[in-house]
């Protein structure tokens, strides 16, 4: 039996990439030397393309792939697949949805923590013996400070929760007020005035864009933090790198950046922001679990049933 060629546009979690192997014929798009000619030679034979949500698949992949019949997503696509021109071929699209938010809250809380308390840079510090002269610069305390959550849905409740336990002092903005205690702020300047400690759990939007700026990180001020893990163009990261070179801020948290994978260089170079490679969601059990969604969907597809998990 000819095994369906099946492309695969970036890196994946390496397991499903070995039992995509031991099924299919796989093309790794990202080890071309030239990406356009080895289009050219093997886009006629590919029935299949594998990519992340985040990543997704351009149109113009569509124009030279003849016989694509699916496109299965390692994650869920945000506005990252060409759905118009994908409905007009008949191409099926799909994803691997799973539960994301108590993971994501955990990475928020931990770089909240790493953030005040300085866990990484005393790392460093201790690493490249700065302690034997002197004692490491202090952080702040976490416990019973105020904590400001941008975007109070199922990930920002789950942060909430988690430093609750902390004794903060939590309020949130977002589009409309919810039914909870917590105080509501329509207003996130005022917000931002109101905190120690900004986090973003808000969806990436046109009306969410940039919507952390200049303004928002004056306001939150030299003591306040702020937390990232929502998506980097929600924070306008050129007005981030300067509140933290200037000490606007005393310091933030990222999981996210506008051009990932690629960090500004001025980011890298500053003591007083912890950063991470967008691992939100990235744990051993969540990987499995996407992994062994998108092997279901394209057995599905290629055996002609129902393709169990299809974007909406």
């Amino acid at each position: 039996m000819i095994k369906p060629d099946v492309l695969v546009l970036v890196p994946i979690f390496l397991p499903t990439l070995k039992q995509l192997e031991e099924r299919y014929t796989v093309h790794k798009l990202w080890l071309a030397k030239d990406p356009t000619l080895f289009l050219k030679a093997v886009g006629p034979r590919i029935r299949a393309v594998v990519t992340t949500g985040i990543h997704g698949c351009e149109a113009a992949i569509f124009d030279v792939l003849p016989k694509l019949e699916i496109v299965a997503c390692f994650g869920t696509p945000r506005n990252t697949l060409p759905l118009d021109k994908a409905h007009e071929r008949s191409i099926v699209c799909c994803r691997t949805p799973d539960a994301i938010t108590q993971t994501v809250a955990d990475l928020a809380l931990g770089l909240l923590v790493d953030s005040m308390r300085r866990i990484t840079s005393s790392d460093r510090y201790l690493r490249a013996g700065a302690w034997e002269q002197a004692p490491a610069p202090a952080g702040d305390e976490v416990y019973a400070r105020s904590c400001g959550i941008v975007g109070f849905g199922a990930i920002g409740q789950a942060v909430a929760k988690r430093v609750s336990a902390m004794d903060m002092k939590i309020s949130y903005f977002g589009p409309r007020k919810k039914e909870t205690h917590y105080a509501y702020y329509p207003d996130l300047v005022a917000l931002a005035k109101a905190v120690d400690v900004l986090v973003i759990c808000c969806p990436l939007t046109d009306q969410t864009r940039g919507l952390v700026n200049r303004e928002v990180l004056q306001a939150l001020g030299p003591e306040g933090y702020l937390i990232n893990v929502a998506r980097g163009p929600v924070v306008d990261e050129s007005a981030l790198i300067e509140a933290l070179q200037q000490n606007k801020i005393a310091g933030a948290g990222l999981d996210v950046f506008w051009d990932e994978p690629r960090v500004p260089n001025a980011l890298m170079e500053l003591d007083n922001v912890v950063m991470v490679p967008h691992i939100g969601s990235n744990t051993k059990q969540i990987r499995l679990e996407r992994g062994r969604k998108v092997l279901l969907n394209l057995q599905a597809h290629f055996e002609g049933q129902p393709v169990p998990f299809l974007v909406v």
